[in-house]
């Protein structure tokens, strides 16, 4: 391998010649070989970074034209855009486990504008510290990029995905209405219920998971640019925050603003914890319901059966003929991991020490999990199961014919005891609730046939 010799203020460092980055990267490449080739920054945040340096190049021009000219701006410019679209992610090699303010991360983005803009130029104009890094500090510019990325793969990637099953739920719900079966609580038969108002349960807790993630977007569009160090501001020109937000809003699409108070900005991760938090939401939300189609799947002859689900592949490398629900169980196996990954993230929260938190790269690392999971979980869970879902409206009629817990529609007409003695009878007897009824001589066959309609009781 051909190598180059660039340097920081502590001296020389080899660097692969084909690489942008420069000293400072190429030593946390070396000194953290922790999950090395496997748990790297977050793509996301190499992005966010294009977007960030991008609009922070804009504003110095703004307000310091002459140390940031445009011929400078142009360039930076430039490279961002290259980074935002994900042509120089080779270029960026390091893991999550490096500083605990991503220093190193802000560095390798600066070496690499810096670089590939000189190169663009034919000319080395750019410094890393000085040009690209102005008016900026890693523990301003890292908060900023988690902001950017989690506003961006929420709003992006997981809502789409979520409105996507929200629609096949809807749809389900209108198949389905009228079809009349039997309601479950703890597991045991309860009364008659809708299958159209159960899926409208499922599709109702997901729009309530919608609102909590829409809530948490205004927090997270607070941005720490302009805080530089400490929160002070110092070496930024002022009004350089509100600038970069406005331009941060421009590039993206997306009204971002300036954090009111830049101290609280860089310290505290509670705008992410809250942000998970409604993630965590929708992965409890996504269990619950993978879980109760699974359920409602079982079968197929010795399970409740009520429904049916598409079979993508053979369950059993030694029962032939098996089919198991894999969707449900990808669901939910990603949904374990979100949790642990809000976990994670409440405990790196709660680390902040006097005017910096040092655990944001473990933060967003699991932030950006859950965001991919729940995204990719939902589309093939979409695709793979639920609009596949059918009502075996048989298996449902005969199940709520043998459900003991209609005879809680005789309470009014005999009385609560008399309806559980009903029950009771009829279920030790293996006998039907009309046949039990009238052997106790609670009501002839005619008033039952009259007031009992389990139809009528959804």
């Amino acid at each position: 391998m051909n190598y180059r010799i660039e340097h920081d203020s502590m001296g020389e460092v080899k660097v692969p010649a084909d690489k942008y980055w420069a000293a400072q990267t190429q030593r946390s490449y070396e000194n953290f070989k922790i999950g090395a080739g496997i748990e790297t920054m977050p793509r996301e945040i190499t992005h966010a970074f294009g977007i960030l340096k991008k609009a922070a190049a804009i504003s110095n021009n703004k307000l310091k034209p002459k140390k940031m000219t445009d011929e400078k701006k142009n360039a930076v410019c430039t490279v961002c855009d290259e980074i935002i679209e994900g042509k120089l992610d080779s270029h960026f090699p390091l893991v999550v486990w490096q500083t605990g303010s991503g220093t190193q991360s802000n560095m390798n983005a600066n070496e690499v504008i810096a670089n590939r803009g000189n190169e663009i130029l034919g000319k080395k104009l750019l410094h890393p510290n000085d040009d690209v890094n102005m008016s900026q500090s890693s523990n301003d510019t890292f908060p900023t990029a988690m902001h950017i990325a989690c506003v961006l793969g929420i709003e992006d990637k997981v809502i789409p995905a979520l409105d996507e099953l929200i629609a096949t739920f809807k749809r389900l719900e209108e198949e389905n209405e009228g079809i009349v079966k039997s309601g479950r609580t703890h597991l045991q038969d309860a009364t008659p219920i809708k299958f159209s108002q159960e899926i409208s349960g499922w599709r109702s807790s997901l729009e309530k998971d919608k609102k909590l993630l829409s809530l948490s977007l205004n927090e997270l569009k607070e941005l720490a640019l302009g805080a530089t160090a400490v929160g002070t501001g110092l070496n930024a020109p002022e009004k350089f925050g509100e600038l970069a937000a406005q331009a941060v809003s421009e590039i993206t699409g997306k009204k971002f603003i300036s954090a009111k108070n830049k101290f609280h900005a860089l310290t505290s991760k509670d705008e992410i914890v809250f942000a998970h938090g409604a993630l965590k939401a929708l992965a409890a939300d996504l269990m619950k319901i993978a879980n109760d189609i699974r359920w409602l799947a079982s079968g197929p002859r010795l399970g409740l059966g009520e429904i049916t689900i598409p079979e993508n592949e053979p369950g059993s490398s030694i029962m032939p003929g098996k089919v198991n629900p894999t969707q449900c169980e990808a669901v939910t196996m990603v949904a374990i991991q979100v949790m642990g990954n809000d976990a994670a993230i409440g405990i790196a929260a709660s680390q902040g020490n006097f005017e910096l938190n040092v655990f944001m790269p473990v933060t967003v690392y699991n932030f950006m999990q859950s965001v991919r999971l729940l995204s990719d979980a939902m589309k093939s869970f979409n695709k793979n199961c639920v609009s596949g879902i059918k009502a075996n409206k048989e298996k449902m009629q005969s199940n709520l014919n043998n459900s003991l817990m209609l005879v809680t529609a005789l309470n009014p007409y005999i009385g609560y005891e008399n309806a559980a003695k009903t029950a009771k009878y009829a279920y030790k007897n293996n006998i039907s609730l009309k046949e039990a009824c009238t052997t106790l001589g609670f009501l002839s066959e005619e008033e039952f046939d009259k007031v009992f309609k389990p139809e009528e009781m959804v």
